[in-house]
Order: structure tokens, then sequence, then C-alpha cells
């Protein structure tokens, strides 16, 4: 009997190699759950495709925990969270953190030195001004102003790989993650999704996005790319990606108009000033902790510049849209070209 069986299983197995459908209609379908929740100041959105609504639920329910939890610990606006007890420490002794945190901050430090500073954590004092800036409609005052750009640098931080420390050298510093928190705790989730078994999963959180396999039947997931102009529009372009983040920036959202200026919600942090002119920045990279900072640098250089900082990023691929006076420009990476698209005009 034994040896039927073993037979039979050989027999089996032989069949699935030779003809995989067969072994795919023998699976259950899966079906497709879709859930939301508020957090890190947005809403993010997970899709999944589970056997049933039970373990579909049960997955995105620890996935939003995984998100919650790293919102407890980078937020910028809970003075409890790990993140603002680090900065109430800045100008004394080196802290040691969390792995998240460590984690995130040892990105953000890469990010800073391959971009000259383009993208810098530490612009916490600047952006504090500019959230006041759009509640007021002024422009900070520029003695504030200086006194907060005394305080930005990421030659201001000292990390201890070792002893996963932080230490931030200037008193009265105040770090800001809002520039890669959020790529970072869609990576998150999508791992605790995939350690529950769910490998075929979306998570979104505003401009931030990561999938991991393609939904049942396709090459992977079409995500729209907003018009400039309009982004409530209906996209005329997209890109089908799996096992991949993209994050798109602009001001579509957060802006502020003053004295006929617009100015974004991004600042550059080697002037304290946020930027002008319409232009959204769209980053296709492995993971979200890559793509969501690589938005902002190349918001800040530009066109030429950030994106020769793109092609030397292992894995990542950036358009950039602009709206000039001769109308709307569009440049990409040397990558982007490679990536699948659809709705190409």
């Amino acid at each position: 009997m034994a040896k039927h069986l073993f037979v039979g299983l050989c027999f089996l197995a032989a069949l699935h190699a030779y003809y995989p459908a067969l072994a795919l209609a023998s699976d259950p379908p899966l079906l497709r759950f879709t859930f939301t929740e508020p957090h890190m100041g947005t809403r993010f959105k997970i899709i999944v495709y589970a056997l049933d609504g039970s373990s579909g639920k049960a997955g995105v329910k620890a996935a939003f925990q995984r998100i919650a939890d790293l919102d407890d610990i980078m937020s910028d606006y809970r003075p409890t969270s790990e993140l603002m007890r680090l900065c109430q420490k800045a100008g004394g002794e080196p802290v040691r953190v969390s792995d998240d945190l460590f984690r995130v901050l040892e990105r953000s430090q890469e990010v800073a030195k391959i971009s000259d500073g383009a993208f810098d954590v530490t612009v916490g004092p600047i952006v504090r001004l500019w959230r006041k800036a759009r509640r007021t409609h002024e422009l900070p005052d520029p003695k504030e102003l200086a006194r907060a750009r005394e305080l930005v640098g990421y030659d201001k931080i000292r990390l201890d790989a070792k002893g996963r420390t932080v230490q931030l050298l200037k008193p009265d510093m105040r770090l800001d993650l809002g520039g890669i928190g959020k790529g970072y705790a869609a990576d998150a989730a999508l791992i605790v999704l995939k350690d529950l078994g769910i490998n075929q999963a979306l998570v979104a959180a505003s401009g931030d996005i990561a999938v991991s396999g393609s939904p049942p039947g396709t090459d992977g997931w079409t995500i729209g790319i907003a018009p400039l102009l309009d982004p409530d529009a209906k996209p005329k372009r997209y890109l089908v990606l799996h096992d991949a983040a993209v994050s798109t920036s602009g001001d579509s959202e957060q802006y502020v108009e003053i004295n006929g200026q617009r100015y974004s919600h991004i600042v550059d942090p080697r002037t304290g000033i946020g930027l002008v002119g319409r232009m959204s920045v769209t980053v296709v990279a492995p993971h979200g902790l890559v793509a969501d900072p690589m938005t902002k640098v190349v918001s800040v250089l530009g066109p030429e510049r950030g994106l020769a900082t793109i092609d030397t990023t292992k894995g990542a691929a950036a358009m950039v849209v602009r709206e000039t006076d001769q109308g709307i420009e569009t440049f990409e990476s040397k990558a982007f070209k490679d990536l699948k698209q659809k709705g190409i005009r």
C-alpha cells in the first residue's frame, strides 16, 4: 500500500511538473479583499488576495498593527513617540534606539550623503515654520528661519551601528521622517502579510505604494500616475509592477500661495525655502525605503541632477513632470522606459 501511494504521489508530481496549469486548476481561487485605516496622518489602504475573508482579515489586522507601532516610533506629532524622545535628548549623549528607528535613520543618512543634503531628516525645525506658514499664509520670519537653519544638517547626526545608538549633536534639533516613514511602513506591512502566507498584496499610503506578488492572472498591479495639473482626473499613464515600490511626490495637495507665489510642502533643507513651480516626481524602486526619500531628492535637485542620482541608485527608475512657460515637460531616467507600462501617449 505504501509503495502504491508513493508511486501515485510521484505520478502526480510529474503531472504538475509537465502540466503546471493542472496544478493551478486544482488550487482554490484567491479572493480579493480591501481594507482601509487611518495612520501616520493619512489613510492606509491594503488590498490582499486570500483564500477567504477570515484569513485575509487576520493578515491585514496584523499589518495595520505593524503600521500603528511604527507610527508610535516615528511620529513627529506625538511627544511620546520614540523619535520625539530622541529629539528631547538632542545635544546630549548617544541614545540607544529600536531596530526600526535606527534602520530608517541609517537609510536617511545614506540618501542625505548621495544627494549632498537635498534630503535631510534634520529639517524638522524648518518644516515646523512652513507648517505655520500654510496655516497663516505668511512667509516664515527671516530671523526664525535663520535660527532653524543653524539646527539643520545631516552632519549633525552620529550613528553607531554596533551599539545601535543615535546622537544629535546640537540642542533643539528636531528630526522629521515624513519623507521616508510611510515608505518604510508599507514595506513592513508587506513583510507581515508574507509571514502570514499572503503573497499577493498592495499597501498604499497617499503617494507611497508597495506591492508583492502579482494579482491572479495578471502581470502585476496596475498603478496610475496622477496627472500633474489635475490629480483627480483619470490617469493617462499606468505602471504594471510586482515586488516593488512606487512613490510620487508633488504639491497638488499640500502647498500654500503667498504674495502670488506657490510654495510646495517640500522644503529644500539647504535653503530652508519651500519649492516653487509645479512638478511631480515618481520613483520606482525595490522597496519603499528607497523610493520614498528619492522622490524628495529629485524634487529638490531638479530633473537633470535628480535623475542622474537615480541612475546611480540600484534598481531605481524615475519620471519627472514639470510645468513650464512652454507647457508640460516630461523627463525620464534611463531605466524608466524599461518598466512595463500602459496608456502611454
